[in-house]
């Protein structure tokens, strides 16, 4: 069956609604991103029907397991600061689906967004036609996100599109693109039911964004991945900078409000560099995306404007990521949601802030590694509340609790089902605790928890 072309399907089916609180709602009710069906078909049919926006500007294209979001947004911040004007595409979101798609660096507006969603529309409703007269699948969510933001990029017009990938790597939608450049965090065990149960696996899957004769910026791996990873590499002819051989950290200082790095990059040294991100993990996202833009402005052969890199750096913001949400007691908000993300959690938690006191509000997703997650979490939290977001996916908070109760104990374990509750309690116990001025709140165990917390203390997509 062919696809139709424009003008061919159901007007009714294209149609959408007039202001962009209800597209947002009509969007999300489409096939939902966790329900992964791997296949570039539907997305790849759509991008063909648009005209592969996709390939009109270069890519910079980012996998990983944690630190994803945060290394797009550094890469993105210094290419600004290169005087490049940027798509930035990630996800998920944490309050508004336009926070996925940035366009030199502010999210796209709502009117934009309508704009090019109307654009988008009457494809998605070919593809779904077909897929619907097949019994198949429609165009998911993510796919449907991920081709507004190609097509946004393309009519921005940006100079460079900086892609994280939703999960995995071979068969995510945003892997229609041509990367100039593939950049990899460090992979952990995650989604183990759908990308494999052991870290070669999943690296495997990872490794599928690695294109013939691009250039490839690895952070370090674990043995397992990094075979792998080296070994798509070699075979498609694609200059390999690795972490630990090519790049590194050289020196890092804790700071107020963020920390100061000596890094050594692929073709240079930067000294003196202030990110205004917390965390050791971070500091290693920092090397990597510096050898990314290295690697995209001068191809990896000079070195780069140093004054331009910290400029770039300063710049960086990560939202819901060890964000400091409330001042008296401080509340943080923290996107972790695997094992991995909850021990570089705690780890910044111990070295860049001086709690005496620290309380965890903890809600997590049931087909996560929650005992992982709270055994990374119980050595800096003192109690914790326990409580369920708003994820139709979410633990039960009395299934939660039980978990929480035999790491934690008895003693040190609140449970208050409604979320707003639970806030309110971790605030109050921050503010009874004997050492006040030097207690905190750390909000964590999900996107969504971070993302909710957020919206409760006020954060917004301009």
């Amino acid at each position: 069956m062919e696809i139709v072309a424009e003008g061919e399907a159901d007007s009714e089916s294209t149609s959408l609604p007039d202001d962009y609180a209800s597209l947002q709602e009509q969007l999300l009710g489409r096939w939902p991103e966790n329900a992964i069906q791997p296949s570039l078909e539907r997305i790849a049919a759509v991008m063909d029907l648009l005209g592969d926006p996709q390939l009109t500007y270069p890519v910079i294209q980012i996998t990983g397991t944690n630190g994803k979001s945060s290394t797009s947004r550094m890469i993105a911040s210094l290419l600004r600061a290169f005087g490049l004007r940027t798509g930035l595409y990630t996800s998920p979101h944490l309050i508004d689906i336009r926070e996925r798609i940035e366009i030199d660096g502010e999210p796209i507006g709502a009117e934009a967004f309508m704009d090019v969603a109307r654009d988008v529309a009457t494809y998605l409703a070919a593809v779904d036609a077909r897929m619907e007269a097949e019994g198949r699948t429609p165009v998911t969510f993510f796919e449907t996100m991920t081709a507004i933001a190609y097509a946004a990029f393309a009519d921005a017009p940006v100079d460079v599109a900086v892609v994280e990938v939703g999960m995995g790597g071979t068969w995510d939608a945003t892997s229609v693109c041509r990367p100039q450049v593939s950049v990899f965090t460090r992979i952990d065990i995650d989604h183990a039911e759908i990308l494999g149960e052991t870290i070669d696996l999943i690296a495997g899957e990872k490794a599928g964004i690695i294109r013939e004769g691009s250039f490839t910026v690895s952070a370090r791996q674990d043995p397992s991945a990094e075979a792998v990873i080296r070994a798509r590499a070699a075979e498609l002819g694609s200059t390999l900078a690795w972490q630990g051989d090519n790049f590194w950290v050289a020196d890092r200082t804790v700071a107020v409000g963020g920390q100061v790095l000596n890094l050594h990059g692929i073709t240079g040294e930067y000294d003196d560099v202030f990110v205004p991100l917390f965390g050791p993990f971070q500091a290693d996202n920092a090397a990597v995306a510096l050898a990314a833009v290295e690697a995209f402005v001068g191809g990896g052969a000079f070195a780069l404007d140093a004054d331009a890199v910290r400029e770039g750096f300063a710049d960086v913001s990560s939202p819901g990521r060890l964000e400091i949400v409330r001042r008296g007691p401080t509340v943080i908000v923290d996107a972790a949601h695997n094992p991995a993300g909850a021990r570089a959690l705690a780890d910044a938690l111990q070295e860049s802030f001086a709690f005496t006191h620290l309380i965890g509000v903890v809600a997590v997703l049931g087909d996560k590694d929650v005992v992982g997650i709270l055994t990374a979490l119980e050595p800096v939290l003192d109690q914790v509340v326990v409580t369920q977001n708003a994820s139709p996916r979410h633990l039960p908070v009395d299934d939660l609790a039980a978990l929480a109760m035999q790491i934690f104990g008895e003693e040190r374990v609140e449970v208050a089902p409604r979320f707003e509750d639970a806030l309110d309690t971790g605030v109050r116990m921050a503010e009874e605790a004997d050492t006040y001025a030097a207690s905190g709140v750390i909000v964590t165990g999900s996107v969504v928890t971070a993302g909710q917390a957020r919206a409760l203390f006020g954060g917004r997509t301009r």
